[in-house]
């Protein structure tokens, strides 16, 4: 059975009840509003449902309004990852990765050309509440884009596979650009330079890091080794939930070949393969002692496509299994 994080359950509902719906009807619901503080998700069909409901009570718009109204740490592990993404776009590839681990709820696809950028949502609406509910994605991607870029970013066109309602003004207001129905796909396309902008993070690192370059390029300076391994290793740390960074990946991004890094790390005596795996474990322990991740968000921040790789490789590292690691340690 397929299960949504009970959290954006709850956003949903409560948003519902700020727009005027009675909150006791929600008590009525298979889960209810009340018990949602002792589930971390609800069935899926449960959660469409809900849309449904919604919908005939508050009428077209709901979705696109419920999505506007989401934030980035609605998204728990997800969103987290979101946050250290390096480029607006990113937040798909995680999110694709994200799903394939953990849920199969959601299947996004990609495709860009040098001028465009189009996500495709790969959901079929085969009940009306899918259907609302992808709008309720598209219209939150548009409030995350802006939110991680710290910009205006829109799309340049929306595409929904099903019919559109008697009210579009919502859907207008929302997007800012054509919203089209009864097409081929359910897509949002963006142009490919406001894809591919920097998130505000990035951008803040990024300067930073090229700055230390500049300095050592001017001043026939060369900043110091550790200095180097730390600035690598935060990198490498903010990349994983992408899977796990190659070298030339994080030479790009501060600013020297890959060749130099190379012997910068060499220096401190380590290389970046073996960098890379000691921040996989050092995170992982981590999140293991002081936070109640699953296992499976524990793997996929540390770079693993499948949780019994994850396992293998903990188990390798500490001689314990992540879940003999949480309760004996």
């Amino acid at each position: 059975m397929k299960y949504i994080s009970a959290h954006l359950y709850r956003k949903i509902i409560e948003h519902a009840i700020n727009e005027g719906m009675d909150s006791a009807y929600f008590e009525t619901l298979t889960t209810p509003y009340g018990s949602l503080s002792e589930v971390k998700a609800v069935p899926a069909n449960e959660f469409f449902a809900l849309h449904e409901s919604i919908d005939q009570t508050l009428g077209p718009g709901f979705s696109i309004r419920v999505g506007q109204q989401m934030k980035i740490e609605d998204y728990g592990v997800l969103g987290l990852s979101w946050r250290t993404c390096s480029k607006a776009g990113e937040i798909f590839e995680r999110s694709e990765r994200y799903f394939k681990l953990l849920s199969d709820t959601y299947v996004f696809k990609v495709e860009k050309n040098e001028e465009y950028a189009k996500v495709l949502l790969l959901r079929d609406a085969y009940r009306r509440g899918v259907g609302l509910s992808n709008e309720a994605t598209f219209s939150a991607t548009v409030v995350v884009m802006q939110g991680i870029t710290e910009t205006k970013i829109a799309p340049i066109r929306v595409s929904f596979k099903h019919s559109a309602p008697k009210d579009l003004n919502d859907y207008e207001t929302a997007f800012q650009c054509p919203v089209l129905f009864n097409q081929s796909y359910n897509s949002i396309t963006y142009k490919r330079e406001d894809f591919d902008t920097k998130t505000a993070k990035a951008d803040i690192s990024i300067n930073a890091f090229l700055v230390e370059r500049v300095e050592e390029e001017t001043k026939g300076i060369e900043v110091n080794s550790n200095k180097v391994v730390s600035d690598v290793s935060r990198l490498i740390e903010d990349a994983l939930p992408s899977g796990i960074p190659g070298i030339e990946q994080i030479s790009t991004h501060i600013g020297m070949s890959s060749r130099t890094l190379t012997r910068r790390l060499s220096s401190s005596n380590i290389s970046f393969r073996e960098l890379v795996k000691s921040i996989q474990q050092k995170v992982s322990e981590n999140l293991l002692l002081h936070t109640s991740r699953s296992v499976g968000e524990i793997a996929f921040l540390t770079g693993f496509s499948e949780q019994s790789a994850f396992n293998r490789a903990f188990k390798k590292w500490t001689d314990k299994t992540p879940v003999e690691f949480r309760k004996t340690t």
